[in-house]
């Protein structure tokens, strides 16, 4: 369906410009000069008429004698919507519309997008735009942009919102730094957006690796969707911008103090596939060795410098990095004994010495190279009076072309090392000024092997009882109250399974001891009323009672209390509850994202997480197996695992509770903030129970 935007076989430029200094002469002058007229054709649109570049120009779309393919505008906002229409009506279904003042503009530019796309719809035509660079394909050569050139050819692919953005990555390409295959601006994204192009280049013969610089999706859940089905054919590396915590939505609950967007997008990349870059240098240096060299088998590394120093903080970069410094076969480290000088290092990193030139090292990473042991190559190199810069890189370009592992250098320096830089990324080896930022790449490539075996997920469904649920809400909702505490909450957490301690509702002191009696002491006491959710602000929630003195006096206090602190709250009385024995206390949360929809929270309670903020997050839907991975992702998992003599928790029963939640706010998407804090947590084998749980509904 987008094929058009890419290979098409004419193009129609409304508002093409015979003015050097419009942007109609420019994408016309690009189409032009990239070879696209060629083999193709390119139909000029003014109303003048007249020829533009050596081309006829017609003075409407309706005037053009023959079939195009693809539209491109160029033209002042007002006249947007009536050419997409005459474009429908002369058969075309592909428009760039490169023209601002849409949405970005404010209320009248996003009247007259809606209207654009009304049009659209009703002919049929796909749209990328408004507000954008333009589009480019290396292979068919086209040019539909006013972008300053065309760049190298190269397997490639980039997407970017920002098309200032897109001019800067372009000019790093025609640097010589990269090749592209197909770049997309993609501006306001009334149509076309990144999840379209995903489900396309994923099947691009042309293309190694996807990029994509996101500042919003339309759409998550579609987003998710389409990306974990396109990066099993090949890599999406992305970086996404306006995430920090200014960013972030004020919510009360434990678990929207603690999701915001950032949370949101690194649950979705993780959940996707897709490989997160933190910068644009990131995304670069991940993107050349996953568009030039073979896929990491692997985490073994072999690291052969000149320098004791660099390669050091290769091996330091390595480790910190998750990777493992290869053990090379005692068989290897004798044949380097065998050719290197006396005072080399043979283990790993293989130190060739700061006199070495080019032969030794062809010898060395000749040698290195056939042990087993073995998934990926680094090679260091500094500037040293005795070294071959040329010849070396000539080396490990030859090494790379016979070898089905990466090969990463990192030339150190800029004058000295230049030429041998130049001469390896002619030959696709990818270099980097400092030896941390080749790790940065390897534990992406190292990362992306570990996404790409995954199964696609399944999503388990439970029994549940959802009519009880509709019933809560329902009585809420004619009470016009959006929040649900712990009294109502038991019902939802009964009708899904989640077990809970014992506990009845007191109306009166005489009640509340009856109770305390028949559970047995000690007794918890919580506040029951629907206008009091925070119920320790109050001091609502009471442990530990012990006699029948203790439970009265505490029922008529805790009431006068509530009746003080919040005047005019509906007092139902007190929830006796059994006391569950100590365990460990885990959080389970989740906030509606804007985005992305319900965002899961899994943490430790207590100080983990009001003071560490120590929580992991997954966007439901989730599987079985990603719930697990959350255990293992909070800095203080080890707990989980049992210390000191201690035995593990029972995993099973809080991957359990994370399902059973992740069931819930999938079937009934008016809950916008939920938290169970805390869920008692046992010894593997004891389960866990909810000791307290609240909602907020969409208002």
């Amino acid at each position: 369906m987008l094929d058009n935007f890419f290979n098409p076989k004419s193009v129609a430029i409304v508002g093409a410009s015979s003015n050097p200094s419009k942007l109609g002469y420019c994408v016309v002058e690009n189409l032009v000069n990239s070879g696209f007229t060629e083999k193709n054709t390119v139909y000029p649109v003014n109303p003048k008429g007249g020829e533009i570049l050596g081309l006829q120009a017609y003075k409407s779309v309706s005037e053009i004698p023959g079939k195009v393919d693809l539209a491109e505008l160029v033209i002042p906002a007002k006249f947007v919507a009536e050419t997409v229409r005459e474009c429908g009506e002369k058969g075309i279904t592909s428009v760039i519309i490169i023209t601002a003042g849409f949405r970005e503009a404010g209320h009248e530019g996003v009247e007259r997008e809606k209207e654009v796309m009304k049009i659209a719809r009703e002919y049929g035509i796909r749209i990328i735009g408004p507000n954008v660079l333009g589009v480019l394909d290396t292979y068919s050569r086209l040019n539909a942009s006013f972008s300053a050139g065309m760049p190298p050819q190269g397997p490639v692919n980039f997407m970017s919102q920002s098309g200032a953005l897109g001019t800067a990555v372009l000019d790093f390409s025609m640097a010589g730094e990269i090749g592209f295959s197909k770049f997309v601006s993609l501006g306001n994204k009334a149509d076309v957006s990144e999840i379209d192009l995903l489900e396309v280049w994923g099947d691009d013969d042309n293309a190694n690796v996807n990029l994509a610089y996101i500042e919003g999706v339309p759409d998550g859940q579609r987003f998710i969707e389409a990306a974990r089905i396109s990066s099993k054919k090949k890599p999406i590396v992305a970086v996404k911008s306006g995430v920090t915590q200014a960013g972030s939505r004020a919510v009360s609950s434990h678990t929207g103090s603690l999701a915001g967007s950032e949370q949101a997008y690194a649950a979705a990349f993780k959940q996707a596939g897709i490989i997160r870059a933190n910068t644009m240098e990131d995304m670069f240096d991940i993107a050349r060795a996953f568009a030039y060299q073979p896929m990491l088998k692997g985490d073994r590394i072999a690291i052969i410098t000149n320098a004791g120093g660099p390669g050091i903080l290769a091996t330091d970069a390595l480790e910190r990095n998750g990777l493992i410094v290869a053990r090379l076969e005692k068989e290897t480290t004798e044949q380097l004994i065998a050719v290197l000088p006396p005072a080399a290092a043979t283990g790993n990193p293989v130190d060739v010495l700061g006199d070495a030139e080019s032969d030794r090292y062809k010898i060395a990473i000749d040698i290195v190279s056939k042990d087993p042991n073995v998934d990926g190559i680094l090679v260091v190199l500094t500037p040293q009076a005795m070294t071959d810069i040329t010849g070396t890189a000539e080396a490990i370009a030859d090494l790379s072309d016979r070898i089905d592992r990466p090969v990463l250098t990192s030339f150190m320096g800029a004058m000295a090392v230049l030429p041998g830089i130049d001469l390896m990324t002619k030959r696709g080896v990818p270099n980097y000024p400092f030896p941390e930022r080749a790790v940065t790449a390897l534990k992406a490539m190292s990362d992306y092997r570990k996404l790409a075996a995954k199964p696609l997920p399944e999503f388990k469904q439970i029994d549940v009882d959802k009519d009880a649920v509709k019933k809560v809400f329902e009585k809420v909702r004619a009470d016009g109250r959006a929040s649900i505490g712990d009294f109502e909450a038991r019902d939802i957490m009964k009708a899904y399974g989640l077990p809970m301690p014992k506990a009845e509702l007191a109306e009166s002191a005489d009640q509340a001891v009856e109770l305390a009696e028949k559970y047995g002491f000690p007794i918890v006491m919580k506040i029951a009323s629907p206008d009091i959710l925070h119920k320790t602000d109050v001091g609502g929630v009471k442990v530990g009672l012990k006699t029948v003195e203790e439970v009265r006096e505490t029922f008529e206090t805790m009431v006068q209390q509530a009746e003080k602190y919040v005047p005019g709250a509906r007092i139902w009385g007190c929830l006796v509850q059994e006391m569950a024995p100590q365990g460990h206390e885990i959080l389970v949360g989740m906030n509606r994202d804007p985005q992305f929809g319900p965002l899961v929270t899994f943490a430790l309670g207590g100080i983990y997480v009001e003071v560490l903020k120590d929580a992991t997050f997954r966007i439901a839907p989730f599987s079985e197996e990603e719930a697990y991975e959350m255990l293992g992702e909070i800095r203080s998992h080890a707990l989980l695992d049992g210390v000191r003599g201690k035995p593990p928790a029972d995993k099973a029963a809080i991957v359990d509770t994370l399902l059973r939640i992740n069931q819930l706010v999938l079937d009934f998407p008016e809950i916008v903030e939920l938290d169970i804090n805390p869920l008692m947590v046992y010894d593997e084998g004891n389960g866990a129970v909810a000791i307290d749980m609240r909602l907020v509904l969409k208002g």
